[in-house]
């Protein structure tokens, strides 16, 4: 039985910086992981002049490979904690293991469920007893009805402060990395309220599609959206081809804001 806490929600998340989602469009941007310090001041300094209003990046990096880069981990959140402190501008992080959410609950203003954990229903309920929004991404494979039932996990545990965030789901196209599933958007909105940010980014894994998937997904009725933003792509640990240079970035909110 899904949608027994879920229907017809009007869900308000407040972050600290003032913003209030679904009143205010969210903008998360930043590097696929935590690189280093200086690297992440200098995208959080950025983004945040441009008109983001949180900013993103791996700690912990679920990789298909055991051999691609892992994350910087509690080194990561030490950077982050800094970070944050210095700007002024609210984190979003992936949480992977339940052992480690303490550590992410202290630096943390949203707690991203990634795509691989959608279906890990013990970690689901357990972030379900938090009391910090909780950024849930579509499984690769999940159907809109799994996706819904994952939150629900989720809102079983007494937190409903739930970001529904689309991020391309797996097809026979084999052109992009995902395929967008933009139809999702209203669909969630109007099955159960809850606030839906799409992903261009790993959504298509092209980053001259981003900014016209971004344009797509606010017409669709996104609430915000989230795209990996790097100093230099080329030489990014992870996800270099899919992230924007900063004048990419830029170009892509000025697009939105008209």
């Amino acid at each position: 039985m899904s949608k027994i806490i879920l229907k017809n929600m009007d869900i308000t998340i407040n972050l600290n910086n003032g913003t209030t989602i679904p009143n205010d469009k969210l903008i998360i941007a930043g590097p696929c992981a935590v690189e280093s310090y200086e690297q992440l001041l200098m995208i959080a300094k950025f983004i945040k002049s441009k008109g983001a209003n949180v900013l993103r990046g791996g700690a912990y990096k679920p990789r298909t490979s055991p051999y691609s880069f892992q994350g910087m981990r509690e080194e990561g959140l030490k950077i982050f904690k800094s970070v944050k402190k210095e700007v002024d501008i609210p984190i979003v992080t992936e949480l992977m293991d339940a052992r480690d959410i303490d550590k992410i609950y202290e630096v943390a203003d949203i707690i991203q469920i990634g795509s691989r954990n959608m279906h890990n229903f013990s970690l689901l309920t357990e972030v379900g007893k938090q009391d910090k929004p909780i950024l849930l991404k579509r499984g690769m494979s999940a159907t809109i009805k799994e996706w819904i039932n994952a939150a629900e996990y989720i809102a079983v545990g007494g937190n409903t402060n739930i970001i529904m965030c689309e991020r391309g789901i797996r097809t026979y196209n084999d052109y992009t990395r995902n395929t967008l599933d933009l139809a999702a958007v209203p669909i969630i909105k109007n099955e159960i309220g809850l606030p839906v940010i799409v992903d261009p980014s790993h959504g298509t894994g092209i980053k001259e599609l981003v900014k016209p998937m971004s344009l797509a997904s606010f017409a669709a009725g996104a609430d915000g959206i989230m795209i990996e933003v790097h100093p230099e792509p080329e030489k990014a640990l992870s996800d270099g081809p899919q992230s924007l240079t900063f004048n990419e970035f830029e170009d892509v909110v000025e697009s939105l804001k008209k």
